[in-house]
């Protein structure tokens, strides 16, 4: 019985010991992947921080890329939509009837926020032209221009462009100078303590003021042409010849020009005969009559003169 109980005692006590040493390397096994794990996610971690600069830098130069090519084109906006540009243009259409045209012209004009700031015509014949001078919107423009050239036959056209966005940033630069040397002036002025001092500061305000005035007058000048641009229309009727036709030459056009030339001469020389021939009425006539009457007091004393005395006879000789 005590050999039974001690060979059980010992199987249990094996059993123990081999519950003990698997528990034990399960414990090992456990903390060795969790340090393998927590290894791995360090290392992890460490490269993530490593790397996070890096793409910060590189989404940072992304970002600075497409704000540079943002900048970029809002650039070449500036360099193109918003430059200062007088556009001026000149254009002959010939059209059948010049007073429908040029009433048609003046609507086109009208529709497109412009004015008409010149209209001169000449002749109603079939020979007529109509030279308007039209102020109407930059950003209509073209427009203007092509509508206008459907009213009839367009014999020529000229478009021209000045550029004067470097002349506006300039003036705005020495218009914002100015002004600050004639708030320079005025704060002088009010410190001035004598009468010398006081009108040597009042005549050199005026005269920076006057300068300012100046250059304020520049740009709006300039403000204006950049804003309303100028087309000079002649709408000439259907016998109308161009302005641009060549000069006949030869005899024949030598002959009738100086024909022409003698007839304005003679025609000139007639009006002032008929000018003056009121006054020579009203002088001459009694001028001549005073005349005649001097002239007949003057022969009068010579037709009646003195008589002379008859010649001496002389004495007749005696003879011897």
């Amino acid at each position: 019985m005590t050999t039974m109980g001690a060979g059980m005692d010992g199987k249990v006590v094996r059993r123990h010991g081999t519950l003990l040493a698997a528990t034990a390397l399960a414990a090992t096994l456990v903390l060795t992947g969790c340090g393998a794990g927590d290894d791995s996610g360090s290392k992890d971690s460490a490269g993530s921080a490593a790397e996070a600069p890096a793409k910060a830098g590189e989404a940072n130069r992304d970002t600075a890329a497409d704000a540079a090519g943002a900048a970029g084109a809002g650039a070449a906006d500036l360099r193109v939509d918003q430059r200062a540009i007088i556009y001026t243009g000149t254009m002959r259409v010939q059209v059948d009837d010049v007073d429908a045209a040029a009433r048609e012209t003046t609507a086109i004009a009208t529709r497109a926020g412009g004015f008409i700031g010149g209209d001169q015509r000449r002749s109603a014949d079939a020979d007529a032209v109509a030279e308007l001078q039209l102020r109407v919107p930059a950003p209509k423009f073209a427009g203007v221009v092509e509508e206008i050239a459907k009213l009839g036959r367009q014999q020529n056209r000229e478009i021209n462009t000045q550029d004067v966005t470097e002349e506006t940033v300039d003036l705005d630069a020495r218009i914002t100078s100015q002004r600050a040397r004639v708030d320079s002036a005025r704060r002088l002025l009010t410190r001035a303590t004598s009468i010398t001092d006081l009108v040597s500061l009042e005549n050199e305000l005026g005269r920076r003021e006057a300068d300012l005035a100046s250059l304020e007058a520049k740009k709006r000048r300039l403000a204006d042409l950049t804003a309303l641009s100028t087309i000079t229309v002649s709408l000439a009727g259907p016998a109308a010849k161009a302005a641009d036709e060549k000069a006949e030459t030869g005899f024949l056009v030598g002959l009738k020009g100086g024909w022409k030339a003698f007839v304005a001469s003679l025609t000139v020389l007639l009006t002032v005969l008929g000018a003056l021939l009121p006054w020579l009425v009203a002088l001459g006539v009694p001028l001549g009559v005073l005349l005649v009457v001097l002239r007949r007091r003057r022969k009068i004393p010579a037709l009646v003169g003195p008589v002379s005395a008859p010649p001496p006879v002389p004495a007749a000789r005696s003879a011897p």
